[in-house]
């Protein structure tokens, strides 16, 4: 039977972006808008994420020659495909590896009626939003024209299906967002609800860092995808770049 899994997988935060250092800032001075102009897929890395897409980039690249990503799948959100784009430039790829692939079933989750607003723009301008939120919870909530987690999964759920008809076997680097970790790692390792939001309330996910899987051929029925390393920014503060985990310009109140 032919292996359903990539044989190896990473999942890496983008690096931090200028709306990430927006979100910081109003968050900070207790703003109700996060002030920035581009549309929230047209939001590129800050020079610290450039240098933390670097330094990912030449720590996958001190990796053999044979055991780097050869297949990328990248959010189409700017500062994802630029993440992975530094990475690549800086050896961090097979040499014949194509082209980093866009897929939209890896962007950001979508806020709607809440984007660019902090925690206090929600609760001073949206209280009913904020009501719903706390009653239902952050992995059910899906505010107007925006998603819920379940949403995000829902998509996630056919980006994997096309993960494993296309690329098993296959070492598959994909270049996300925070969420998309979260809920990525919820999907591979089959947890609950209470197990990934637990993950999820001990730290946000920094930018640029890498979470593994290598497939274990032995491990239940058809082999399984097991985690070797999460949230691992090692190789970016050995380079000396600056480890970051600000939340997204949409995001700021997720």
């Amino acid at each position: 039977m032919q292996q359903r899994w990539p044989s190896r997988l990473w999942i890496v935060r983008h690096g931090e972006s200028a709306g990430n250092v927006a979100a910081e800032a109003a968050s900070g001075a207790s703003r109700t808008h996060i002030d920035i102009a581009e549309r929230d897929v047209d939001v590129p890395l800050s020079t610290r994420g450039e240098r933390q897409a670097d330094a990912v980039g030449r720590w996958f690249a001190g990796l053999p020659a044979d055991g780097r990503p050869e297949i990328v799948l990248t959010s189409p959100y700017l500062r994802a495909r630029q993440t992975s784009d530094r990475i690549r430039a800086a050896g961090g790829l097979m040499q014949d590896a194509r082209d980093p692939l866009a897929d939209e079933r890896l962007r950001e989750k979508e806020l709607g009626l809440l984007d660019r607003l902090t925690r206090t723009g929600v609760e001073q301008l949206h209280p009913e939003q904020a009501e719903m939120r706390r009653r239902l919870g952050k992995f059910y909530h899906r505010p107007p024209s925006g998603e819920s987690w379940c949403d995000v999964i829902l998509r996630l759920r056919s980006a994997l299906d096309t993960v494993s008809l296309h690329h098993g076997e296959r070492r598959v680097l994909i270049v996300a967002h925070q969420v998309v970790v979260l809920c990525l790692r919820y999907l591979i390792e089959d947890m609950t609800e209470a197990e990934i939001l637990a993950i999820d309330a001990a730290g946000d996910v920094a930018n640029c860092s890498v979470t593994e899987y290598a497939f274990r051929s032995q491990a239940g029925k058809d082999g399984v995808l097991a985690l070797e390393r999460y949230n691992f920014v090692a190789p970016i503060a050995e380079a000396g770049a600056p480890v970051t985990s600000e939340p997204d310009a949409n995001v700021a109140a997720r």
